[in-house]
């Protein structure tokens, strides 16, 4: 059978650009769903805000839960058909949310369609760190970068995308989702031969392969990194649930707070551009997580002064510079940490401390607010988050010369 499309057999490396546009239309197609989701289940359906959160914390838990899977099965598994069903049932998961979008069946397609994003999202940064033609740094943020323009296209069509037809939304997500899935099935190929050299290295006189621990030094780091990453999430946020009440209740209409997300995701492009043409503004990825988890600090530290739109713009400015460089810097580190046989995993592992920021921020935030109001809030989160730096300096100061990286 002629399956790989004029593909050379010794080829073992996915081609870096078909990588990234896989990541575009998918994320375009995820941005149709994740911003109408509270809007279309309060004001279509009749869900009450309660409601409402816990569905949105199951989807962040079983993309938790996707993450796990799919890390542990890359290092075992190969990866070419787990990426390629992954794709296709979230292809098959819109599809079916175009036609039965009620309730409850919404959630449960919610749910479903978390799971797959955890697991798709994993798979395709475990898959970037099979790349060799380029530094991981360079990869990593080319990724982050495709993923930006996803959401920022995806979140500007979604509006008047629902106003004509949530059943055409789904739809067109669903296709979007389908090009991702049958670029992966032309193009990802090679990630099978690299697969089998994998674990032809690792198999010695027929005995089952063994993963490589991660030495003891580099899992000191990396959880420091994964902390640092949770509870800059926690954080975070709060920037796209309370934020916005905040700014309406000051008077700001809210058509200016969507705004800022337009600027955010325009200066995350930007910022992936410089980085891409200039690699070594930062000396080490470590400078770079460290400087931007730095800039999310400072963030917060400007909103307890905001009062007008401008102040908020100049806090979203400084905050973007944060999530531009901290974000994609910190599974190009782990993946440097991380040995050979357990990429995946590890890279799993990321999700999951992602993910359960996501999933409690909103919640922390809310409890501080309804509490304490939103300056304390704002105290709580930079005094937090700059609380991760001093974590993270004498913590790679004492385990620098310690650590073994797998470049």
């Amino acid at each position: 059978m002629k399956l790989a499309h004029g593909l050379n057999n010794n080829e073992i490396e996915v081609k870096l650009r078909w990588l990234l546009l896989g990541e575009l239309v998918t994320w375009i197609g995820s941005s149709f769903v994740w911003p109408l989701t509270s809007v279309y289940l309060n004001k279509q359906l009749h869900i009450s805000l309660s409601v409402i959160g816990i569905v949105l914390f199951c989807n962040c838990a079983s993309n938790v839960l996707g993450s796990l899977v799919a890390g542990w099965l890359y290092d075992r598994c190969n990866p070419y058909p787990l990426i390629v069903t992954g794709l296709g049932v979230d292809a098959l998961i819109l599809i079916l949310m175009a036609f039965f979008h009620g309730w409850p069946e919404y959630w449960f397609w919610l749910v479903l369609t978390g799971f797959a994003s955890g697991w798709n999202g994993t798979l395709i940064n475990s898959i970037a760190t099979s790349l060799r033609k380029y530094p991981g740094r360079y990869v990593f943020n080319l990724i982050y970068f495709a993923q930006n323009v996803g959401t920022v296209t995806g979140t500007l069509l979604v509006g008047y995308l629902y106003d004509f037809s949530i059943e055409f939304l789904f739809l067109l997500a669903a296709a979007l989702f389908a090009i991702g899935f049958i670029n992966a099935a032309i193009h990802y190929r090679p990630i099978s031969n690299f697969h089998k050299q994998r674990h032809a290295k690792k198999t010695q006189l027929g005995k089952k392969p063994k993963a490589e621990p991660m030495p003891k030094y580099n899992l000191m780091l990396m959880v420091g990194f994964l902390i640092s990453l949770a509870v800059t999430w926690l954080m975070y946020m709060n920037w796209e649930s309370n934020l916005s009440v905040y700014m309406v209740s000051l008077g700001i209409p809210f058509h200016l707070y969507s705004l800022l997300w337009t600027l955010n995701g325009a200066i995350i492009v930007i910022v992936q551009v410089i980085l891409a043409r200039y690699p070594n503004i930062f000396k080490s990825l470590f400078q770079q997580i460290v400087f931007g988890t730095l800039m999310f600090a400072i963030s917060f530290a400007t909103l307890i002064v905001a009062r007008d739109f401008l102040h908020f713009a100049l806090s979203m400015v400084i905050l973007t510079l944060g999530e531009s460089t901290a974000f994609p810097a910190v599974p190009a580190y782990i993946n440097d940490l991380s040995p050979n046989t357990s990429k995946g995993k590890y890279q799993g592992v990321i999700n999951v401390a992602r993910g359960i920021g996501q999933a409690f921020g909103p919640l922390f935030g809310g409890m501080i607010i309804d509490r304490a109001g939103y300056i304390p809030f704002f105290m709580v989160a930079a005094g937090g988050i700059f609380l991760m730096v001093i974590l993270l300096l004498p913590l790679y100061a004492k385990l620098r010369h310690r650590i073994k990286l797998y470049k």
